[in-house]
Formats: C-alpha cells, structure tokens, sequence
C-alpha cells in the first residue's frame, strides 16, 4: 500500500515538472516571436518613411515601443516618428512625439537632438511676431536648453544663430506695440516698449530707433533731461547714424549737418590716389 502511494505521488511530481518545463519553454518562444515582431514592425516602419507615407510609418514605429517599450529601438522609432513628421511639416505632430520622448528618456544619448528639433519644430510655427508670441517663447526655451546642457554639440552652434533671429523677432514685436500705441497718442505705453528694447534688445536693429522714439516722446512731454540723457547714449554709441541726428535736432532746432569742405576732400582724394601709385 505505501509503496502504491509512493510511485503516486512520484508520477505526479514527474509531470509538475513536466508540465513546467512545457510552460518555461512556451514563455521563451513568445518573448523571441516578441522581438522578432518588434524588429519587423521597425523595418517596416523605415520602408514606409522612406517612401513618403509617414503616418502609416508612425503607426509601425508605435507598435515598437508598445511591444518592447525598454528596448533600444522603442526610443528610437518615437524619434524617427517625430523627424517623420517634421520632415513633412507636421510640426505640432512632431512636437508631441518628442514630448514623449524626453519624459520616456529622460537621460537617453540622443536627448541633446531631441530638443534641438523640438526647438526647430517651435521655430518653424512662427509665422507672424505679432501673433505667434507662444511659439517664440517656447522655441527661445528650448534652444537655451540646449546651450546650457549641450554647449558642445553640433546642434548649440545653430541654437546661437537662431537665438539671435528669435531675439531679433522679440525686438520687432516691441517695435511693432510701441508704433501702435504712438498712433494712437497713448505716449506713456510708447515709452515702456521703447524702454523694454533699449534694456532687453539693445543688440538687436532696433535700438538706435528705440532711442530717437524716447528722445522725441520726452521732449513731447516736457521732459528734457530725460530726452537728453537718451540723446547722449544715443551719440555715444551711434554717433554716425542719422537717428542721432533726428534726435540732436530735437533739442537743437537750429541744428544743421556740417558740410565737408572741398578743398579737403579733393585732398584726401588726391592723398588716395598717390597711395595707390605706391602699392
């Protein structure tokens, strides 16, 4: 009897073991079925960008990441997916996917790309300064970003320049809010924005006109000393330009443009020429 019992529960422990081998063996085809989809799904994904049909080329680089979201190629097929799309001027499309991405990857190596083209994607989706203020900002954002995480990249060189443009385009709103107010007689909003672009933009086109406008809105208004305060920077740092000479005969009405004398210039002339007989 105990012998029955014994080869008993031996048979049933010879197929627990069995049937768990069974199972093991099951789990590791599916997982290699798992990555042989993913890969596939990849590769089709870049067939289909390559010929042009983006969205359906997105929809394969998602399937990657939903089946093996902690493989290498998950983080890339969202990148591939956002350059698909930028490629194809679907810019707030390629926007979101990069959000994804640096929330999914947050220390991934090709981080310093991804907010280079988040920063290009924003860029491009300025179309007027008047109205397209958000982007602006945000694009200004992320090519900081990537200046001060990156300074060394092949992207930060580009980000300087396009900083600048952005700068530059910040300036032109000012600009632009400041004349509105002007034509309308509102001189106390004129100033502020005249004021912003001397503080925040004085690199930018825009300041030598910034000055004049706040010479000749003081003086406006009564108030000389601050006329002449902007008057003197404007001398000191442009002195040549004719925005200085707009504003110097505001508080110099009798003011009148030196004329070169003649006899001086014919001997610079001829000084130039028995220069150039000597080289």
């Amino acid at each position: 009897m105990k012998l029955s019992i014994f080869l008993l529960n031996f048979l049933i422990l010879i197929s627990l073991t069995s049937c768990s081998e069974k199972k093991e063996k099951i789990s590791i085809i599916k997982e290699d079925n798992l990555e042989m989809q993913m890969i596939e799904a990849y590769n089709e994904g870049v067939k289909e960008f390559n010929k042009g049909d983006i969205f359906f080329a997105s929809k394969k680089f998602n399937e990657v990441e939903l089946l093996y979201p902690q493989s290498k190629w998950a983080s890339k097929s969202i990148l591939m997916s956002a350059y698909g799309y930028y490629s194809q001027l679907y810019f707030t499309d390629a926007i979101y996917e990069l959000e994804r991405f640096l929330e999914k990857y947050k220390n991934h190596p090709d981080t310093d790309y991804a907010y280079y083209l988040m920063a290009i994607c924003h860029y491009n989706l300025i179309v007027d300064e008047k109205k397209d203020l958000g982007e602006i900002i945000k694009s200004r954002e992320y090519f900081t970003i990537l200046i001060d995480k990156f300074p060394n990249t092949e992207y930060a060189e580009d980000a300087k320049f396009k900083l600048e443009l952005i700068t530059e385009v910040l300036a032109a709103k000012e600009m632009y809010l400041a004349n509105y107010y002007i034509e309308r007689e509102k001189w106390i909003p004129a100033i502020n924005r005249y004021k912003t672009i001397v503080r925040d933009y004085d690199t930018t086109i825009f300041i030598e006109e910034a000055l004049h406008r706040l010479v000749e809105l003081n003086y406006k208004l009564g108030i000389v000393e601050e006329a002449k305060k902007y008057t003197a920077v404007l001398g000191y740092n442009y002195q040549s330009s004719d925005w200085y000479e707009k504003s110097y005969k505001i508080l110099n009405s009798n003011y009148k443009k030196p004329k070169i004398d003649q006899d001086l210039k014919k001997q610079k002339s001829l000084l130039k020429r028995f220069k150039d007989l000597l080289q």
